[in-house]
């Protein structure tokens, strides 16, 4: 593998689909997949086979209509787990099972009663079992992101020991600051034997609102597959966010990574999950909000109307959005008012945008924004009569 390219493992279809009413059909699930292949994710990872016949079903159908990317199934650490995520996949072109367990003291102690000794060697066994059924075994280390690193290392041997292809030191809780995580993976990549061997995954939750920081602190520290979902979309808080990440990695060349992830492609997929699991996206949201690149003040305005760097780091075009937004409101100036008018048919000049502007204003004051319909209304309550015919 290219070690400066970073694989893009997507878990929309199960991580993603965890939050409450987000549910989604058979036919449903193999329509995003379809376009995450498109987009150009590495790893889909479809559903997790043992939790229900829906699920199941959903992970052999999406293993039969996608070609390029890897197909993942998620299992606990169990043999009866493993089996049937085996079986869900065996129309997959490129399976692959993502079998683990909690590794924390907190998990070992209070969800499994157990002891660290003890999970040792279930993770190996778990890792071994799942390399009898497919040559692609990630293994994730639940709550790694409050594991003790030195144990945390013991554990990622045993899974490398066993056969694992790929670690995954999930932050389940979203609790890491992003150069603590950072640190974590370091500490694993200078200290596990064989680490050299294996993929190391970063798999994120935003509880604090770092979940992409941490993974591209990661990254930033050997980390070459980030777990991602559209939208940011996850239990809680949410996930890492795939567009965040992917444009991350465009914008900042410094990181010398590569992905390939299809840009053009982050809008039209991420209104597609939306309008799917009838979840919204909030307007702010970083790269696919709609107020991603939609200005109303100003001076933003005036900026972007003179130069589109001025404000916007990313060309909306590179993201599938056809061009940035002038929002007209009460905060607006003469720059924008006129940018407006021309691209609806009245190129006014100086003097005739003075006398306009202040129509706007008493209009913008009761409204919170100001439409090409309002704008045909002042022209006509104005003075100003001249109009470009399309």
């Amino acid at each position: 593998m290219d070690t400066g390219h970073v694989l893009i493992f997507d878990t929309t279809l199960r991580d993603g689909e965890q939050v409450p009413g987000c549910k989604l059909n058979t036919p449903q699930k193999i329509e995003i997949a379809e376009h995450l292949e498109m987009l150009g994710v590495d790893v889909i990872e479809a559903g997790f086979p043992i939790s229900s016949p829906g699920d199941f079903n959903s992970v052999v159908e999406i293993s039969k209509n996608v070609f390029e990317p890897i197909v993942c199934a998620l299992s606990r650490g169990v043999k009866k787990d493993i089996e049937v995520a085996a079986d869900a996949l065996r129309y997959a072109r490129r399976p692959r099972i993502h079998t683990g367990l909690g590794t924390s003291d907190s998990h070992i102690k209070y969800k499994f009663q157990s002891t660290r000794e003890r999970i040792l060697e279930w993770a190996g066994e778990a890792v071994a079992h799942a390399k009898k059924y497919v040559e692609d075994v990630e293994f994730y280390a639940e709550d790694a992101g409050r594991t003790e690193n030195e144990y945390l290392a013991r554990v990622c041997e045993a899974a490398i020991k066993a056969g694992a292809t790929v670690l995954n030191i999930p932050d389940t809780t979203g609790y890491c600051l992003p150069d603590e995580y950072g640190a974590k993976i370091k500490y694993l990549v200078d200290n596990v034997r064989g680490i050299e061997n294996v993929i190391i995954s970063a798999h994120c939750h935003n509880d604090l609102g770092v979940a992409t920081a941490n993974a591209i602190s990661a990254v930033m520290n050997g980390a070459r597959q980030v777990e991602c979902t559209i939208n940011g979309i996850g239990e809680r808080a949410g996930n890492t966010s795939l567009e965040e990440v992917a444009m991350i990695m465009k914008q900042h060349p410094r990181l010398n990574v590569t992905n390939r992830i299809n840009s053009k492609l982050l809008n039209p997929i991420s209104r597609l999950v939306a309008e799917r699991m009838g979840m919204l996206v909030q307007p702010n949201k970083a790269i696919v909000g709609s107020n991603a690149f939609a200005h109303s003040s100003g001076i933003h305005q005036d900026g972007v109307i003179k130069h589109r760097e001025t404000y916007e780091i990313i060309d909306p075009v590179d993201v599938g959005v056809d061009e940035s937004m002038i929002v007209l409101t009460a905060r607006s100036g003469r720059a924008a008012l006129a940018f407006r008018l021309h691209k609806i048919g009245y190129p006014i000049n100086k003097v005739e945008l003075d006398m306009v502007y202040e129509l706007f204003l008493e209009h913008a004051d009761l409204k919170k924004e100001i439409i090409d319909e309002d704008l045909h209304s002042i022209m006509s309550d104005s003075k100003v009569t001249s109009k470009v015919e399309a």
